[in-house]
């Protein structure tokens, strides 16, 4: 299918391979975007509210991919969703493309933050969470979507020591966990969350369904966060 049919289509969840193949070129980071194609995709299309008509709207939700190192799923679904053109897929890492090999905020529509580096996006969603709360918007949630590997990092130990006592009901984080995290957690990675006061919830990151009823589980006064188990990282 050229780039000419592709425009004006509706897209599924089945055609997501499609447009990730359109992406091409070195430093692609294959297995850290594919890791997350499923809880992006349930994401963006049941449980996110964001149109890309009015992506600055101060009542959306924020979604913050923290796992910036390996954007192309994000990069077709927000091309799959509206937010960006189909068109620009094919250019994504070349020199004057808006589709970096890091996603930039600036040039990015419907991308909240610039990341790519390790640990910094959790701690941008607490900041996010503390902020909403401060200007009285109680409606918006924070989503973040980090590794298993950026739990390495202690900024994100820091953010969720902080964000269970701070009692951050509108923050989400999902731990997509390819099982490429250095040092391993006595009881799991949701055990970890657990202690510091959060909802946690362990589910099969393929499974559509599973993932849709963590996303939507309720947790009164307390942060939430889904592990979304997938296949080992390959190397």
């Amino acid at each position: 299918m050229t780039i000419t049919e592709e425009r004006g289509r509706t897209y599924h969840y089945e055609d997501l391979p499609r447009l990730m193949g359109l992406m091409t070129g070195d430093e692609k980071h294959g297995p850290a975007a594919t890791s997350t194609l499923d809880v992006l995709w349930v994401l963006y299309d049941r449980v996110l509210r964001v149109r890309p008509e009015h992506p600055d709207d101060p009542a959306r939700d924020r979604f913050l991919l923290s796992k910036g190192h390996g954007p192309m799923a994000y990069y077709a679904v927000l091309a799959a969703k509206g937010f960006v053109p189909v068109d620009w897929l094919p250019g994504f890492g070349s020199y004057d493309s808006p589709l970096g090999h890091h996603p930039d905020r600036v040039l990015v529509p419907g991308a909240e933050i610039g990341s790519g580096s390790l640990g910094h996006g959790l701690p941008i969603g607490v900041g996010q969470a503390l902020g909403l709360r401060a200007q009285g918007l109680d409606d918006p949630r924070v989503w973040v979507l980090i590794g298993d590997a950026e739990l390495d990092e202690g900024s994100n130990h820091e953010a969720i020591a902080f964000a269970g006592p701070a009692r951050l009901e509108r923050l989400h984080t999902v731990v997509v966990d390819n099982s490429s995290a250095s040092h391993a957690r006595p009881g799991g990675i949701a055990a970890r969350f657990e202690a510091a006061g959060w909802s946690a919830v362990t589910v099969d990151g393929r499974d559509h369904e599973a993932l849709y009823a963590a996303f939507t589980s309720p947790h009164p006064g307390r942060p939430h966060v889904v592990v979304a188990q997938v296949e080992p990282k390959s190397f």
